[in-house]
């Protein structure tokens, strides 16, 4: 029966094998733990990239709306107009 806790590493090239084991032994790790740890780094450089775009993003569209203050509220004519247009139309669909 076969340990549940170990991995099954295969590679194709043996050179790598051998490059990857290498750096594990020189970590002062199991060859496991050194792959399984730069699998997390890596996902976790990938979502701190994420991150920064996204908070880039956030900044860009924050500047957008203030700079243009009528887009993100609208005068109080406007608004009065669309809560009654959509009062009509909630009229309408409950007559239907």
């Amino acid at each position: 029966m076969t340990d549940p806790k170990a991995m099954n590493l295969r590679f194709r090239d043996p050179e790598q094998r051998k490059a990857i084991e290498t750096a594990a032994k020189e970590a002062g790790v199991s060859l496991q733990q050194y792959i399984l740890s730069a699998a997390y780094e890596r996902a976790t450089a990938v979502e701190r990239k994420f991150l920064a775009a996204f908070e880039e993003s956030m900044a860009r569209s924050g500047e957008v709306f203030a700079a243009e203050p009528g887009v993100s509220d609208p005068a109080p004519e406007r608004r009065v107009a669309e809560q009654r247009a959509r009062a009509a139309l909630e009229e309408q669909g409950r007559a239907a």
